[in-house]
């Protein structure tokens, strides 16, 4: 988050100046590369987000989940469209995928939801695809791949803080309108989120 608002603050100074200088000037005055600028319009380009995916795999690694996102997003709309969701928020996935996807992306498989702006993605080996889940096929880093997914309307209650539709929404009584996220991040010592 840190190198995101370290550019983003530098990529507004142009058009929010006022802005820009106000959010630099509460930034640490030391950085890993030394002592802070004393105003964000003096600052150049900020280059550090290229050293975040400088390799090939990572770059691969978030392509082949945009692509996925992309082809999902077609079914979204196409739901949304006929009424069955309201938003993204309002579905459930369930993305079937070759095994070495499995492997690929089960240390952030709890994380895909937030990714693809769904209340839930259940991640499943192809093996396991119902007859009437969508085929498609992707262009992926490894070639062309293809993989299938179901999306089906929410049954869960919908958070009032994060609008997720959750299985443990009013499970605490004294947030009866909140998921369990949100009660650990506004009563709690907040979630602890992991990327690749």
């Amino acid at each position: 988050m840190y190198r995101i608002l370290e550019a983003l603050v530098r990529w507004l100074a142009p058009i929010l100046s006022f802005t820009a200088e106000e959010i630099w000037q509460f930034m640490p005055a030391r950085t890993a590369r030394g002592q802070r600028g004393e105003s964000v319009l003096f600052e150049t380009w900020y280059d550090g987000l290229d050293g975040l995916q400088a390799s090939a795999q990572q770059r691969a690694f978030w392509n082949d989940l945009l692509a996925v996102r992309y082809e999902l997003g077609k079914r979204l709309e196409q739901l949304r469209k006929e009424g069955g969701i309201g938003s993204s928020l309002d579905a459930e996935v369930d993305l079937f995928v070759p095994d070495d996807w499995l492997t690929r992306y089960r240390s952030v498989r709890d994380e895909l939801r937030f990714f693809f702006i769904t209340s839930s993605l259940n991640l499943e080996s192809d093996k396991h695809a119902p007859a009437d889940a969508t085929l498609v096929t992707l262009e992926a880093a490894s070639g062309p791949t293809q993989l299938r997914f179901r999306v089906r309307p929410s049954e869960q209650r919908k958070c009032v803080r994060c609008w997720h539709h959750r299985p443990d929404v009013g499970v605490q009584p004294a947030h009866p309108d909140l998921c369990g996220r949100c009660v650990t991040n506004v009563d709690g010592p907040g979630e602890q989120r992991k990327f690749a």
